[in-house]
């Protein structure tokens, strides 16, 4: 496995892969890799004959007073985990790499940006569309995976490879959930064992709305208010619980079983967590 940190060199080596009429995957992460992670990685190598990981914490898509800071790092064994799920490369540049001290230009997508993790996280999309962009032109990917714990995440990478013609496919993998459902993040690491394990009535609250749902009630509001009081304890904190299209992650006025899910983001202690299922 080649690790690289230049992106000229990250260049060079799509170039000479693509010479080669080789076709590359790229698995974008923030490292703190882990089962989510490494599912994405196996994905990509159902898809290409190279499979890159980036590693890069992206400053530019945390707010003030966010974890920036203690965002967890640990590339040692992100690498070896890399290694082991055979990723043929890693890209790992520096903050100084990717932008530059002047740097003035993002990438902004304005409509599905607007909604859920926008409305409390108001520039977070906006540098992830950037870094992705950025990504994107060093790595040159056939294809990028990407996890669908981010459902909207995926849907906004998806509209901005849409709407600028960018020459990549966007696949997204299922969510990997630990036994007790809670989808693993790497956030996760902020929680401890009890944490760990009371933070499962965030799937179990989907679990719930899904099944009122499939029992026949398609009243938004009531499919909203079950969620919202199954998750709530003295732990949690709701941010939002939305039903929205199942693509775009944009809210629906009904719902359309099948093209619909349940998207939610709550407080658990002091972590955020996200989590949506499909209905």
């Amino acid at each position: 496995m080649k690790i690289i940190t230049s992106p000229k060199e990250m260049k060079d080596f799509a170039h000479s892969a693509k010479a080669e009429g080789r076709k590359i995957a790229l698995v974008p992460t923030m490292g703190a890799l882990h089962e989510g992670h490494f599912s994405l990685i196996d994905r990509a190598k159902e898809l290409a004959d190279i499979v890159v990981v980036s590693i890069f914490v992206n400053p530019t898509q945390f707010g003030p007073n966010e974890d920036f800071d203690k965002y967890p790092r640990q590339l040692e064994e992100d690498l070896k985990g890399c290694a082991d799920h055979g990723a043929d490369a890693v890209f790992t540049p520096s903050t100084s790499d990717i932008y530059l001290p002047d740097a003035s230009t993002f990438v902004v997508e304005e409509e599905i940006s607007q909604h859920l993790c926008g409305k409390s996280r108001p520039k977070h999309f906006r540098g992830v569309t950037t870094v992705v962009s950025i990504l994107f032109n060093i790595v040159q990917p056939d294809v990028a995976v990407f996890g669908d714990k981010d459902a909207q995440q995926v849907a906004i990478i998806k509209r901005m490879v849409r709407d600028l013609f960018m020459d990549v496919e966007i696949v997204s993998a299922p969510i990997v959930r630990d036994e007790n459902g809670l989808a693993i993040s790497s956030r996760n690491k902020y929680l401890d064992k009890l944490e760990r394990i009371g933070a499962a009535r965030i799937h179990e609250a989907l679990l719930a709305g899904k099944k009122l749902v499939d029992g026949g009630s398609l009243n938004i509001d009531r499919v909203k208010a079950l969620v919202i009081n199954s998750v709530t304890n003295a732990k949690t904190r709701v941010i939002y619980v939305e039903v929205v299209d199942r693509e775009t992650s944009l809210p629906v006025n009904e719902i359309v079983p099948g093209k619909s899910r349940i998207s939610v983001a709550v407080w658990f202690g002091q972590t955020r967590l996200i989590d949506n299922i499909e209905i």
